[in-house]
């Protein structure tokens, strides 16, 4: 994990202060598993571990794939095992080094951050496992490997334009002050058709400066969540596709001090995922048939919290939806055709047509702990009224 100059001091120790952590950012992880059976933990050597659940998506054999803020590794040892032999990970990773400060320099706000000399411990604790892992999976050759470096500046690190198939993230982007310069790399350095799969801390609006600066809410990874609507709007300079938003979860403040400072500001963990989208690539709405290929996923692949695709059912889908299935690694999972599908055949509460879209993570998280009988998983399926 990418650690902030604050989490040192805060984290996983007991906050200075504070009887106990004062928020439940990891509470949230067990919703951003990936679908589908286990993940093989099993294999991996005993790590030193300062993570928070994992981050993986679906179809990844032969990917080459980016970890931003690796840590420890165990996230890559795993994708290392799912992406197979042909497949590539690399992790990078900033470890918190020295900092200068000046004398009686105040502690630094997230906005003007000091200038880091990173030491390479996570790293290096990475790097002591490969020949364990290489051995444990029954690879010839290493296809895992750890740099040090910064999200925000990933040629320096040596990374190439285009390189990548996937970049993943965990509840590490929220620590960076330039959040547009993590997904500019990211974008450059993924393939065309190539996805951001990534899981972070939303906030309900743009937070105030003493939130920002508040050295407790920024060592639990509160005070640079970033306001979930200029995420949307970040993507789409970029370049990127409007993210898919796949899950949401809440978070608490459980200390009645971090909450008078926050006001009626809410946060959630939510994953999303952005494709890169090539030029130029022509789609309209149309409908898909799954073809229930994906391991794992088999009988149906949850998409994001929008589509749900079972194995040999016809799904009317949005534009944008079919140029990320047309120019992506899913491609060959599905049957495309263009053109929407005969209306008379929609009819029904679990129609499979295409509806409106929830892209808010609170909405998402609103629907998702709603009491009551729904007539889909989380209640998001069919026309308005229908759950």
């Amino acid at each position: 994990m990418l650690w902030s100059v604050s989490m040192r001091r805060w984290w996983p120790g007991k906050p200075q202060g504070l009887s106990s952590i004062a928020t439940s950012p990891w509470a949230a992880a067990p919703s951003r598993l990936c679908h589908g059976p286990p993940p093989p933990c099993s294999a991996l050597h005993p790590p030193r571990y300062y993570g928070c659940g994992l981050v993986i998506p679906e179809c990844l054999s032969s990917c080459w794939i980016l970890d931003l803020g690796s840590g420890s590794g165990r996230d890559c040892y795993l994708l290392s095992q799912l992406v197979g032999e042909q497949g590539h990970v690399t992790g990078i990773d900033m470890t918190e080094g020295q900092v200068r400060h000046r004398s009686g320099a105040p502690p630094h706000p997230p906005s003007n951050p000091p200038t880091l000399f990173p030491s390479s411990c996570q790293v290096e604790v990475a790097k002591k496992h490969i020949a364990y892992h290489m051995d444990k999976f029954g690879y010839r050759k290493p296809n895992v490997e750890f740099v040090h470096g910064y999200m925000e500046k990933l040629g320096d690190a040596g990374l190439a334009d285009e390189s990548y198939d996937i970049v993943i993230s965990n509840c590490v982007i929220n620590l960076a002050p330039d959040k547009s310069a993590v997904l500019r790399e990211a974008f450059r350095v993924l393939k065309p058709g190539g996805e951001m799969y990534f899981s972070d801390i939303y906030a309900s609006q743009r937070l105030s400066e003493t939130v920002r600066r508040h050295r407790v809410l920024w060592g639990e990874c509160l005070a640079g969540a970033l306001y979930w609507r200029d995420l949307y709007s970040i993507a789409e300079e970029v370049g990127f596709s409007p993210p898919c938003l796949v899950t949401a979860s809440p978070i608490t403040i459980g200390n009645k001090e971090l909450e008078g400072i926050v006001g009626d500001c809410r946060f959630v963990s939510a994953t999303f995922r952005l494709f890169k989208v090539p030029g130029g690539t022509q789609a309209g709405p149309g409908q898909v048939i799954y073809k229930g290929r994906i391991m794992g996923h088999e009988r149906e692949l949850v998409f994001d919290a929008n589509f749900t695709f079972k194995e040999g059912e016809v799904v009317d889908v949005d534009a944008e939806m079919a140029a990320i299935l047309q120019s992506s690694r899913f491609a060959e999972e599905f049957l495309i055709r263009a053109g929407g599908a005969n209306a008379a055949a929609l009819q029904g509460c679990c129609r499979k047509g295409v509806k409106e879209k929830i892209r808010d993570p609170f909405q998402l998280l609103e629907r998702l702990t709603a009491p009551g009988p729904a007539c889909c998983p989380g209640g998001t399926c069919g026309p308005p009224g229908c759950c």
